[in-house]
């Protein structure tokens, strides 16, 4: 790798050799390596590469689909390592496919499994709020009827609470997702917004409908903080303190 030197810098390719600006602002020039992508497409040596590309791109495009399925939950979640740790979990959940070729392995199959579901279960879409962190509180999901309580909780008490937050809401979200056709369907519950303090309350989560279609079932659980000023509502440092897990799946 070598430096220009020339007064005009160059950015790009030109016959073999790469032009380009470092992270330090000097201009650099190298030759331009790798393999040629037609050998990689062909050669029989590059088999296996050509299988974990498959499977990778399985794997990012369900992570997207089922991002966009609970898009209605995630945008005031913020996290900025959420996208590559549902890929590196996904992945996993994609080698608990034991009936697939190498190459082809799914994620939808490996989802069917107990050990796919395992791996999925109670993934935390918030990793510095983990739910379990933020809610200092038993929970019971009933899936027959379709409801989520948290009886006698006290907001002040019951939860781990970032500085500025005023008022908090809960509330449950039913998604029935197929990774293999990307049926999807979400139901979201009632929205319990409470002051925080040091009043006991009866949370009942309920979910007005029962998802048709494909797939399974995921449930997620949701705390969101807010800050009241000059009686206004508004979302606490824009959802960093939100917490959201998928925390059953069936």
């Amino acid at each position: 790798m070598g430096r220009q030197s020339s007064f005009l810098k160059i950015e790009g390719n030109i016959e073999g050799l790469s032009f380009y600006k470092g992270a330090d602002g000097v201009y650099y020039v190298r030759s331009k390596g790798g393999i040629d992508k037609n050998r990689i497409k062909k050669d029989p040596a590059f088999k296996r590469t050509r299988e974990n590309g498959a499977e990778f791109g399985h794997v990012a495009t369900s992570g997207k689909q089922f991002r966009r399925a609970i898009q209605n939950l995630l945008f005031d979640v913020k996290d900025r390592t959420r996208i590559p740790r549902l890929m590196r979990t996904l992945s996993l959940v994609k080698n608990q496919d034991a009936t697939s070729n190498r190459g082809e392995r799914k994620v939808g199959i490996g989802m069917q499994t107990p050990e796919g579901k395992a791996l999925f279960n109670h993934f935390e879409f918030n990793q510095n709020a983990g739910l379990d962190t933020v809610l200092q509180r038993n929970y019971a999901l009933d899936t027959g009827a379709g409801e989520l309580t948290i009886p006698d909780f006290i907001p002040a008490l019951n939860l781990s609470l970032p500085e500025g937050a005023t008022d908090v809401a809960l509330s449950a979200a039913l998604l029935r997702f197929d990774f293999e056709t990307d049926s999807t369907e979400l139901i979201e519950s009632n929205v319990e917004q409470l002051v925080i303090n040091e009043t006991p309350a009866s949370i009942a989560l309920t979910f007005p409908s029962t998802p048709s279609g494909t797939g399974l079932d995921y449930y997620f659980l949701k705390v969101s903080f807010f800050q009241t000023v000059n009686n206004t509502l508004y979302p606490l440092q824009n959802g960093a303190h939100n917490a959201l897990q998928l925390i059953e799946i069936m």
